[in-house]
Protein backbone atom coordinates (compact mmCIF):
# COMPACT_ATOMS: atom_id res chain seq x y z
CA UNK A 1 0.00 0.00 0.00
CA UNK A 2 1.40 3.17 -0.87
CA UNK A 3 1.82 5.59 2.38
CA UNK A 4 0.71 8.61 0.59
CA UNK A 5 -2.62 7.39 1.15
CA UNK A 6 -2.58 6.79 4.72
CA UNK A 7 -3.13 9.34 6.89
CA UNK A 8 -1.14 10.68 9.47
CA UNK A 9 -3.01 8.86 12.25
CA UNK A 10 -2.68 5.82 10.50
CA UNK A 11 1.05 6.29 9.96
CA UNK A 12 1.52 7.04 13.33
CA UNK A 13 -0.52 4.66 14.74
CA UNK A 14 1.37 2.09 12.59
CA UNK A 15 5.25 2.90 13.76
CA UNK A 16 3.96 3.56 16.84
CA UNK A 17 2.95 -0.33 16.69
CA UNK A 18 6.28 -1.09 15.46
CA UNK A 19 8.36 0.18 18.02
CA UNK A 20 5.95 -1.17 21.12
CA UNK A 21 6.31 -4.34 19.27
CA UNK A 22 9.86 -4.25 19.42
CA UNK A 23 10.24 -3.13 22.67
CA UNK A 24 8.22 -5.91 23.98
CA UNK A 25 10.30 -8.50 21.91
CA UNK A 26 13.47 -7.29 22.44
CA UNK A 27 12.13 -6.30 26.55
CA UNK A 28 11.12 -10.00 27.56
CA UNK A 29 13.66 -11.68 25.35
CA UNK A 30 16.63 -10.05 27.23
CA UNK A 31 14.75 -11.47 30.38
CA UNK A 32 15.04 -14.57 29.04
CA UNK A 33 11.25 -15.33 27.70
CA UNK A 34 10.77 -17.46 25.11
CA UNK A 35 11.03 -15.63 21.34
CA UNK A 36 8.36 -18.72 19.97
CA UNK A 37 5.59 -17.03 22.19
CA UNK A 38 7.33 -13.29 22.46
CA UNK A 39 7.56 -13.09 18.70
CA UNK A 40 3.84 -13.66 17.34
CA UNK A 41 2.35 -11.85 20.47
CA UNK A 42 4.43 -8.66 19.40
CA UNK A 43 3.15 -9.28 16.21
CA UNK A 44 0.34 -9.35 16.73
CA UNK A 45 0.44 -6.25 18.98
CA UNK A 46 1.46 -4.87 16.01
CA UNK A 47 -1.08 -5.85 13.39
CA UNK A 48 -3.44 -4.60 15.97
CA UNK A 49 -2.49 -1.20 16.81
CA UNK A 50 -1.88 -0.36 13.45
CA UNK A 51 -5.84 -1.58 12.55
CA UNK A 52 -4.91 -4.15 10.22
CA UNK A 53 -6.63 -8.15 10.78
CA UNK A 54 -5.11 -9.71 13.54
CA UNK A 55 -5.80 -13.64 12.97
CA UNK A 56 -4.92 -12.86 9.22
CA UNK A 57 -1.75 -11.64 9.75
CA UNK A 58 -0.89 -14.45 12.12
CA UNK A 59 -1.72 -17.83 10.09
CA UNK A 60 -1.36 -16.15 6.35
CA UNK A 61 1.75 -13.77 7.23
CA UNK A 62 3.04 -15.30 10.16
CA UNK A 63 3.41 -18.49 9.95
CA UNK A 64 3.71 -19.29 6.13
CA UNK A 65 6.90 -16.84 6.45
CA UNK A 66 8.09 -18.75 9.23
CA UNK A 67 7.12 -22.11 7.20
CA UNK A 68 8.97 -20.60 4.43
CA UNK A 69 12.02 -20.11 6.77
CA UNK A 70 11.75 -23.78 7.38
CA UNK A 71 11.06 -25.29 4.41
CA UNK A 72 14.45 -23.35 2.99
CA UNK A 73 16.99 -24.00 6.21
CA UNK A 74 15.76 -26.67 8.28
CA UNK A 75 17.86 -29.59 6.53
CA UNK A 76 20.63 -27.24 7.29
CA UNK A 77 20.02 -26.87 11.15
CA UNK A 78 19.81 -31.00 11.09
CA UNK A 79 22.58 -31.82 9.47
CA UNK A 80 24.96 -28.83 11.08
CA UNK A 81 23.56 -30.08 14.35
CA UNK A 82 23.88 -33.67 13.85
CA UNK A 83 27.29 -33.02 12.33
CA UNK A 84 28.53 -30.80 15.81
CA UNK A 85 27.02 -33.77 18.00
CA UNK A 86 29.07 -36.61 16.26
CA UNK A 87 32.31 -34.27 16.11
CA UNK A 88 31.86 -33.76 19.81
CA UNK A 89 31.02 -36.88 20.86
CA UNK A 90 33.73 -39.13 18.85
CA UNK A 91 36.14 -36.84 20.32
CA UNK A 92 36.69 -34.71 17.04
CA UNK A 93 36.95 -31.75 18.13
CA UNK A 94 38.91 -32.05 21.71
CA UNK A 95 42.20 -33.80 19.47
CA UNK A 96 41.89 -30.90 17.30
CA UNK A 97 42.34 -28.53 20.19
CA UNK A 98 44.73 -31.20 21.90
CA UNK A 99 47.03 -30.81 19.19
CA UNK A 100 46.68 -27.20 18.83
CA UNK A 101 47.67 -27.21 22.37
CA UNK A 102 50.57 -29.44 22.02
CA UNK A 103 52.06 -27.31 18.84
CA UNK A 104 51.90 -23.85 19.61
CA UNK A 105 51.90 -24.37 23.38
CA UNK A 106 51.73 -21.33 25.91
CA UNK A 107 53.88 -19.12 24.33
CA UNK A 108 51.34 -18.86 21.34
CA UNK A 109 48.10 -19.28 23.65
CA UNK A 110 45.93 -16.80 22.91
CA UNK A 111 47.22 -17.75 18.34
CA UNK A 112 46.36 -21.61 19.58
CA UNK A 113 42.77 -20.51 21.04
CA UNK A 114 42.25 -18.66 17.99
CA UNK A 115 43.13 -21.49 15.27
CA UNK A 116 41.71 -24.56 17.17
CA UNK A 117 38.20 -22.32 17.17
CA UNK A 118 38.59 -21.67 13.68
CA UNK A 119 39.53 -24.74 12.66
CA UNK A 120 36.30 -26.74 14.06
CA UNK A 121 33.74 -23.90 13.06
CA UNK A 122 34.96 -23.67 9.57
CA UNK A 123 34.24 -27.45 9.03
CA UNK A 124 31.01 -26.66 10.54
CA UNK A 125 31.16 -27.47 14.32
CA UNK A 126 28.46 -25.67 16.09
CA UNK A 127 29.61 -22.46 17.64
CA UNK A 128 28.43 -23.99 21.33
CA UNK A 129 29.74 -27.97 20.82
CA UNK A 130 33.03 -25.56 19.94
CA UNK A 131 32.64 -23.19 23.33
CA UNK A 132 32.03 -26.23 25.06
CA UNK A 133 35.77 -27.77 24.27
CA UNK A 134 37.53 -24.49 23.21
CA UNK A 135 37.21 -23.40 26.69
CA UNK A 136 38.80 -25.84 28.67
CA UNK A 137 41.91 -25.48 26.21
CA UNK A 138 41.70 -21.98 26.85
CA UNK A 139 41.84 -22.53 30.38
CA UNK A 140 44.73 -24.72 30.36
CA UNK A 141 47.10 -22.35 27.82
CA UNK A 142 45.87 -19.23 29.67
CA UNK A 143 47.14 -20.39 33.09
CA UNK A 144 50.17 -21.60 31.64
CA UNK A 145 50.93 -18.48 29.47
CA UNK A 146 50.24 -16.78 32.90
CA UNK A 147 47.77 -14.64 30.51
CA UNK A 148 44.39 -12.98 32.11
CA UNK A 149 41.33 -15.08 32.31
CA UNK A 150 39.33 -12.35 31.48
CA UNK A 151 40.97 -12.45 27.74
CA UNK A 152 39.91 -15.80 26.79
CA UNK A 153 36.17 -15.21 25.95
CA UNK A 154 37.44 -12.64 23.20
CA UNK A 155 40.32 -15.07 22.14
CA UNK A 156 37.60 -17.70 21.56
CA UNK A 157 34.95 -15.76 20.25
CA UNK A 158 37.94 -14.52 17.62
CA UNK A 159 38.36 -17.90 16.29
CA UNK A 160 34.59 -19.21 16.43
CA UNK A 161 32.30 -15.91 15.87
CA UNK A 162 33.80 -13.75 14.04
CA UNK A 163 35.56 -14.64 9.98
CA UNK A 164 35.07 -18.25 10.28
CA UNK A 165 31.22 -17.66 10.23
CA UNK A 166 30.69 -14.57 8.25
CA UNK A 167 33.31 -14.19 6.06
CA UNK A 168 35.73 -17.22 5.05
CA UNK A 169 34.32 -18.53 1.69
CA UNK A 170 32.65 -21.75 1.24
CA UNK A 171 31.76 -21.44 5.14
CA UNK A 172 29.12 -24.16 5.95
CA UNK A 173 27.49 -21.48 8.58
CA UNK A 174 23.30 -20.93 8.52
CA UNK A 175 24.46 -17.29 8.45
CA UNK A 176 26.25 -17.86 5.09
CA UNK A 177 23.48 -19.56 3.26
CA UNK A 178 20.17 -17.41 4.35
CA UNK A 179 21.41 -15.12 1.41
CA UNK A 180 21.51 -18.04 -1.51
CA UNK A 181 17.71 -18.03 -2.23
CA UNK A 182 17.28 -14.58 -2.50
CA UNK A 183 20.40 -14.06 -4.43
CA UNK A 184 20.81 -17.31 -6.22
CA UNK A 185 24.78 -17.17 -4.85
CA UNK A 186 26.36 -20.12 -3.63
CA UNK A 187 28.30 -20.29 -0.53
CA UNK A 188 31.49 -19.29 -1.98
CA UNK A 189 30.22 -15.86 -3.42
CA UNK A 190 32.86 -13.49 -3.67
CA UNK A 191 35.51 -15.21 -2.25
CA UNK A 192 38.39 -12.97 -2.45
CA UNK A 193 36.44 -10.30 -1.00
CA UNK A 194 35.61 -12.47 2.51
CA UNK A 195 39.34 -14.05 2.67
CA UNK A 196 40.63 -9.57 2.80
CA UNK A 197 37.88 -9.22 5.38
CA UNK A 198 39.28 -12.55 7.55
CA UNK A 199 42.80 -11.22 6.90
CA UNK A 200 41.34 -8.16 8.50
CA UNK A 201 38.83 -9.61 11.40
CA UNK A 202 41.91 -12.03 12.58
CA UNK A 203 44.72 -9.60 11.81
CA UNK A 204 43.12 -6.30 13.92
CA UNK A 205 41.73 -9.07 16.77
CA UNK A 206 45.08 -10.78 17.63
CA UNK A 207 46.68 -7.19 17.66
CA UNK A 208 44.69 -5.77 19.76
CA UNK A 209 44.65 -9.62 22.20
CA UNK A 210 48.61 -9.25 22.07
CA UNK A 211 48.49 -5.44 23.04
CA UNK A 212 45.69 -6.59 26.30
CA UNK A 213 48.14 -9.24 27.14
CA UNK A 214 51.79 -7.07 27.17
CA UNK A 215 49.45 -4.34 29.14
CA UNK A 216 48.26 -7.04 31.61
CA UNK A 217 52.16 -8.22 31.58
CA UNK A 218 53.87 -4.89 32.22
CA UNK A 219 50.92 -4.49 35.18
CA UNK A 220 51.60 -7.72 37.09
CA UNK A 221 48.46 -9.09 36.09
CA UNK A 222 48.04 -12.99 35.47
CA UNK A 223 46.01 -15.43 35.33
CA UNK A 224 45.48 -15.45 38.87
CA UNK A 225 44.51 -12.02 39.21
CA UNK A 226 41.16 -12.83 37.40
CA UNK A 227 39.39 -15.62 39.64
CA UNK A 228 35.94 -16.11 38.49
CA UNK A 229 35.29 -18.90 42.00
CA UNK A 230 32.37 -18.32 43.32
CA UNK A 231 30.55 -15.79 40.54
CA UNK A 232 26.99 -16.49 40.25
CA UNK A 233 26.28 -18.55 36.95
CA UNK A 234 24.13 -17.37 34.51
CA UNK A 235 20.55 -19.38 34.54
CA UNK A 236 20.63 -22.52 32.74
CA UNK A 237 17.07 -21.25 31.03
CA UNK A 238 18.20 -17.44 30.37
CA UNK A 239 21.40 -19.17 28.37
CA UNK A 240 19.27 -21.64 26.41
CA UNK A 241 16.46 -19.28 25.39
CA UNK A 242 19.31 -16.69 23.77
CA UNK A 243 21.68 -19.04 22.82
CA UNK A 244 18.70 -20.97 20.50
CA UNK A 245 17.78 -17.43 18.71
CA UNK A 246 21.35 -16.72 18.07
CA UNK A 247 22.60 -19.72 16.84
CA UNK A 248 21.51 -23.31 15.35
CA UNK A 249 22.53 -25.43 18.87
CA UNK A 250 20.53 -25.68 21.56
CA UNK A 251 22.69 -26.18 24.68
CA UNK A 252 20.54 -28.53 26.43
CA UNK A 253 21.77 -31.17 24.21
CA UNK A 254 25.47 -30.50 24.56
CA UNK A 255 25.48 -32.98 27.46
CA UNK A 256 23.62 -35.90 25.98
CA UNK A 257 25.34 -38.68 24.17
CA UNK A 258 28.43 -39.92 25.18
CA UNK A 259 31.93 -38.37 24.64
CA UNK A 260 34.84 -40.81 23.61
CA UNK A 261 37.76 -40.69 25.95
CA UNK A 262 39.48 -42.26 22.89
CA UNK A 263 40.29 -39.17 21.45
CA UNK A 264 41.13 -40.16 17.30
CA UNK A 265 44.22 -38.54 15.70
CA UNK A 266 44.96 -35.23 14.70
CA UNK A 267 44.75 -36.19 11.25
CA UNK A 268 41.37 -38.44 11.54
CA UNK A 269 39.60 -35.31 13.64
CA UNK A 270 40.38 -33.32 10.49
CA UNK A 271 39.14 -35.54 7.83
CA UNK A 272 35.20 -35.06 7.95
CA UNK A 273 36.14 -30.74 8.40
CA UNK A 274 38.09 -30.91 5.23
CA UNK A 275 35.50 -32.72 3.58
CA UNK A 276 32.68 -30.34 4.44
CA UNK A 277 34.60 -27.63 2.79
CA UNK A 278 36.06 -29.45 -0.54
CA UNK A 279 32.42 -31.44 -1.23
CA UNK A 280 30.85 -28.03 -0.62
CA UNK A 281 32.99 -26.63 -3.29
CA UNK A 282 32.82 -29.41 -5.91
CA UNK A 283 29.25 -29.30 -5.72
CA UNK A 284 28.71 -25.57 -6.25
CA UNK A 285 31.70 -25.10 -8.44
CA UNK A 286 31.57 -28.30 -10.50
CA UNK A 287 28.61 -30.43 -10.31
CA UNK A 288 25.34 -28.38 -9.91
CA UNK A 289 26.31 -25.46 -12.58
CA UNK A 290 26.83 -29.00 -15.05
CA UNK A 291 23.04 -30.26 -14.23
CA UNK A 292 20.02 -29.79 -15.81
CA UNK A 293 17.75 -28.81 -13.63
CA UNK A 294 15.03 -27.25 -16.07
CA UNK A 295 12.48 -29.13 -14.35
CA UNK A 296 12.37 -26.91 -10.88
CA UNK A 297 10.99 -24.71 -12.97
CA UNK A 298 7.56 -27.14 -12.57
CA UNK A 299 4.68 -25.84 -10.68
CA UNK A 300 5.14 -29.80 -8.87
CA UNK A 301 8.43 -28.39 -7.60
CA UNK A 302 7.34 -25.05 -6.68
CA UNK A 303 8.34 -23.17 -9.59
CA UNK A 304 11.75 -22.40 -8.41
CA UNK A 305 15.32 -22.28 -10.06
CA UNK A 306 18.74 -24.23 -9.33
CA UNK A 307 19.89 -20.87 -8.66
CA UNK A 308 17.74 -20.66 -5.95
CA UNK A 309 18.21 -23.89 -4.03
CA UNK A 310 21.78 -25.30 -5.45
CA UNK A 311 23.83 -23.60 -2.71
CA UNK A 312 21.51 -25.24 0.36
CA UNK A 313 21.96 -27.96 -1.74
CA UNK A 314 25.46 -28.03 -1.71
CA UNK A 315 26.04 -27.28 1.65
CA UNK A 316 23.51 -30.41 2.54
CA UNK A 317 25.54 -32.72 0.33
CA UNK A 318 28.87 -31.91 2.16
CA UNK A 319 27.56 -32.04 6.03
CA UNK A 320 25.84 -35.37 4.63
CA UNK A 321 29.32 -37.04 3.00
CA UNK A 322 31.03 -35.46 6.34
CA UNK A 323 28.50 -37.47 8.61
CA UNK A 324 28.79 -40.46 7.29
CA UNK A 325 32.65 -40.45 7.08
CA UNK A 326 32.79 -39.33 10.54
CA UNK A 327 30.80 -42.43 11.63
CA UNK A 328 33.00 -44.21 9.43
CA UNK A 329 36.09 -43.31 10.99
CA UNK A 330 35.11 -43.31 14.45
CA UNK A 331 32.17 -46.01 14.91
CA UNK A 332 34.13 -47.34 17.85
CA UNK A 333 34.38 -44.51 19.38
CA UNK A 334 30.94 -43.68 19.05
CA UNK A 335 29.18 -46.51 21.28
CA UNK A 336 26.07 -44.46 21.97
CA UNK A 337 25.06 -44.04 18.06
CA UNK A 338 21.82 -43.87 18.31
CA UNK A 339 21.70 -41.21 21.49
CA UNK A 340 24.23 -39.09 19.69
CA UNK A 341 22.08 -38.95 16.34
CA UNK A 342 19.22 -38.29 19.06
CA UNK A 343 20.44 -35.19 20.53
CA UNK A 344 22.24 -34.05 17.61
CA UNK A 345 18.82 -34.00 15.76
CA UNK A 346 16.88 -32.66 18.70
CA UNK A 347 19.30 -30.04 19.14
CA UNK A 348 18.97 -28.04 16.11
CA UNK A 349 14.52 -27.80 16.23
CA UNK A 350 14.76 -25.04 19.11
CA UNK A 351 17.04 -22.79 17.19
CA UNK A 352 15.14 -23.38 13.85
CA UNK A 353 11.85 -23.01 15.20
CA UNK A 354 12.96 -19.53 17.25
CA UNK A 355 14.68 -17.91 14.23
CA UNK A 356 11.49 -18.79 12.11
CA UNK A 357 9.20 -17.51 14.68
CA UNK A 358 11.66 -14.05 14.45
CA UNK A 359 11.44 -14.32 10.54
CA UNK A 360 7.24 -14.43 10.90
CA UNK A 361 7.50 -11.14 13.11
CA UNK A 362 9.94 -9.98 10.27
CA UNK A 363 7.24 -10.65 7.46
CA UNK A 364 4.45 -9.01 9.54
CA UNK A 365 6.20 -6.06 10.71
CA UNK A 366 7.34 -5.57 6.91
CA UNK A 367 3.35 -6.33 5.36
CA UNK A 368 2.43 -3.26 7.88
CA UNK A 369 1.24 -0.23 5.68
CA UNK A 370 3.39 1.94 7.22
CA UNK A 371 6.54 -0.37 7.25
CA UNK A 372 6.78 1.59 3.64
CA UNK A 373 8.31 4.60 5.59
CA UNK A 374 10.91 2.44 6.76
CA UNK A 375 11.58 1.25 3.36
CA UNK A 376 12.13 4.20 1.89
CA UNK A 377 14.37 5.50 4.88
CA UNK A 378 16.31 2.52 4.69
CA UNK A 379 16.45 2.72 0.64
CA UNK A 380 17.32 6.34 0.90
CA UNK A 381 20.58 5.75 3.28
CA UNK A 382 23.40 7.95 1.00
CA UNK A 383 26.04 5.56 -0.15
CA UNK A 384 23.83 3.42 -2.21
CA UNK A 385 22.54 -0.25 -2.13
CA UNK A 386 25.47 -2.04 -0.36
CA UNK A 387 25.34 0.92 2.49
CA UNK A 388 21.84 0.56 3.01
CA UNK A 389 21.54 -3.36 2.86
CA UNK A 390 25.02 -2.91 5.67
CA UNK A 391 22.77 -0.77 7.88
CA UNK A 392 19.60 -2.13 7.68
CA UNK A 393 21.04 -5.69 8.42
CA UNK A 394 23.22 -4.28 11.07
CA UNK A 395 20.18 -2.84 12.20
CA UNK A 396 17.95 -5.95 12.56
CA UNK A 397 20.74 -8.31 13.87
CA UNK A 398 21.31 -5.66 16.44
CA UNK A 399 17.91 -5.47 17.83
CA UNK A 400 16.78 -9.34 17.44
CA UNK A 401 20.33 -10.33 19.04
CA UNK A 402 20.41 -12.94 16.34
CA UNK A 403 22.69 -12.80 13.04
CA UNK A 404 20.82 -15.17 11.14
CA UNK A 405 17.37 -13.45 12.30
CA UNK A 406 18.35 -10.55 11.66
CA UNK A 407 19.56 -11.42 7.79
CA UNK A 408 16.22 -13.06 7.10
CA UNK A 409 13.68 -10.53 8.41
CA UNK A 410 15.81 -7.67 5.76
CA UNK A 411 15.82 -10.23 3.38
CA UNK A 412 12.66 -11.29 3.21
CA UNK A 413 11.58 -7.57 3.68
CA UNK A 414 13.88 -5.71 1.05
CA UNK A 415 16.02 -8.93 -0.66
CA UNK A 416 14.32 -8.48 -4.18
CA UNK A 417 14.36 -4.72 -3.87
CA UNK A 418 18.40 -4.86 -3.30
CA UNK A 419 18.43 -7.64 -6.53
CA UNK A 420 16.42 -5.22 -8.40
CA UNK A 421 18.96 -2.14 -7.34
CA UNK A 422 21.77 -4.49 -8.03
CA UNK A 423 20.92 -5.03 -11.41
CA UNK A 424 20.33 -1.33 -11.93
CA UNK A 425 23.78 -0.46 -10.12
CA UNK A 426 25.70 -3.28 -12.51
CA UNK A 427 26.63 -5.07 -8.86
CA UNK A 428 27.35 -8.58 -8.68
CA UNK A 429 24.73 -10.42 -6.61
CA UNK A 430 27.75 -12.29 -4.76
CA UNK A 431 28.90 -8.66 -3.70
CA UNK A 432 25.66 -8.37 -2.21
CA UNK A 433 25.45 -11.75 -0.20
CA UNK A 434 29.35 -11.01 1.15
CA UNK A 435 28.04 -8.30 2.43
CA UNK A 436 24.99 -9.21 3.88
CA UNK A 437 26.24 -12.12 5.93
CA UNK A 438 29.32 -9.59 7.10
CA UNK A 439 27.09 -7.12 8.75
CA UNK A 440 24.66 -10.09 10.30
CA UNK A 441 28.09 -10.58 12.35
CA UNK A 442 28.76 -7.34 14.03
CA UNK A 443 26.47 -5.81 15.98
CA UNK A 444 24.61 -9.15 16.50
CA UNK A 445 27.04 -9.64 19.55
CA UNK A 446 25.56 -6.76 21.51
CA UNK A 447 24.91 -7.80 25.09
CA UNK A 448 21.87 -9.70 24.54
CA UNK A 449 23.41 -12.00 22.29
CA UNK A 450 22.72 -15.96 23.08
CA UNK A 451 26.39 -16.61 21.94
CA UNK A 452 27.68 -13.62 24.13
CA UNK A 453 25.67 -14.94 26.88
CA UNK A 454 26.95 -18.91 26.64
CA UNK A 455 30.37 -17.63 26.14
CA UNK A 456 31.13 -15.94 29.29
CA UNK A 457 28.76 -18.64 31.36
CA UNK A 458 31.00 -21.22 29.42
CA UNK A 459 34.37 -19.22 30.96
CA UNK A 460 32.96 -18.04 34.14
CA UNK A 461 33.22 -14.34 33.45
CA UNK A 462 30.87 -11.64 33.30
CA UNK A 463 30.09 -8.61 31.02
CA UNK A 464 31.81 -6.05 33.07
CA UNK A 465 35.26 -7.90 32.86
CA UNK A 466 35.23 -9.22 29.41
CA UNK A 467 32.74 -7.81 26.88
CA UNK A 468 34.71 -4.99 26.08
CA UNK A 469 37.31 -7.06 24.42
CA UNK A 470 34.58 -9.27 22.71
CA UNK A 471 33.37 -5.44 21.49
CA UNK A 472 37.04 -5.24 19.85
CA UNK A 473 37.39 -8.11 18.09
CA UNK A 474 34.03 -9.26 17.55
CA UNK A 475 32.03 -6.02 16.25
CA UNK A 476 34.70 -3.72 15.74
CA UNK A 477 36.61 -5.69 13.75
CA UNK A 478 34.20 -7.31 12.07
CA UNK A 479 32.89 -3.49 11.09
CA UNK A 480 36.52 -2.67 9.90
CA UNK A 481 36.32 -5.47 7.59
CA UNK A 482 33.02 -4.42 6.78
CA UNK A 483 34.01 -1.52 5.53
CA UNK A 484 37.01 -3.02 3.46
CA UNK A 485 34.71 -4.84 1.99
CA UNK A 486 32.50 -1.95 0.88
CA UNK A 487 34.68 0.35 -0.73
CA UNK A 488 36.80 -2.41 -2.22
CA UNK A 489 33.57 -3.80 -3.80
CA UNK A 490 32.01 -0.45 -4.41
CA UNK A 491 35.73 0.21 -6.73
CA UNK A 492 36.51 -3.00 -8.62
CA UNK A 493 33.46 -4.88 -8.16
CA UNK A 494 32.97 -8.69 -6.93
CA UNK A 495 35.96 -10.68 -7.01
Amino acid sequence: MDVTILSPLAVGLGLFGMLASLALLIGFAYRGWTVLLLAPIAAMLAAAISGEPVLAHWTQTFMLSAARFLAQFFPLFLLGALFGKLMEDSGSVKAIAAYMTDKLGAHRAILAVVIGGALVTYGGVSLFVAFFVIAPMATALFQAANIPRRLMPAAIALGTSTFTMSALPGTPAIQNAIPMPFFGTTPFAAPGLGLIASVVMVAFGLWWLSLQQSRAKAANEGFDGFDAAGKPAASANLVRERATVSQSFDPEEIQRGHISEDLPSFGIAMTPLVLVVLTNFVMNVIVLPRIDAEYLADIRWGETSLAAVGGVWGVCVALTVAIVALVLLNRRRLPALRETIDAGANASVLPVLSVGSLVGYGAVIAALPAFAIVREWVLGIGGGPLVSLAVATNLLAALTGSASGGLTIALDALGNTYLQLAGQYGIDPALLHRVAVISSGTLDSLPHNGAVVTLLAVCGSTHRESYRDIVIVGILGALLALVVVIVLGSIVGSF
